[in-house]
């Protein structure tokens, strides 16, 4: 395991030494767990970040927005159908929510 030396400003350094005793650790294992936190939220912005931009640059194109409109308009459709068929089967006293395999 590696070694590093920080310097802290008093009040960090006494929120840390707060944060040891109060959770009966020491302050190397509240420093480690701070750090790797840290580490993973900003691996998930960027992420986040990477894949918002994607979308973006996806959107800009104006074959794949309608290619998206499509699909949500066949989704619109199933969606409609499937409600249709509940109406149905309702109407004829069938409860489209009982689990008829069981």
């Amino acid at each position: 395991m590696a070694n590093i030396s920080v310097r802290l400003p008093p009040e960090i350094e006494l929120g840390l030494a707060e944060e040891a005793r109060l959770t009966d650790r020491n302050r190397s294992d509240v420093v480690r767990e701070a750090v790797s936190e840290y580490l993973t939220q900003q691996q998930r912005k960027r992420a986040i970040n990477e894949y918002a931009d994607e979308m973006r640059r996806a959107y800009a194109d104006p074959e794949y927005a309608d290619e998206m409109r499509r699909i949500q308009q066949d989704f619109d459709a199933v969606d409609n159908s499937l409600e249709l068929i509940e109406i149905e089967e309702r109407a004829t006293g069938i409860d489209p929510d009982e689990k008829w395999w069981e």
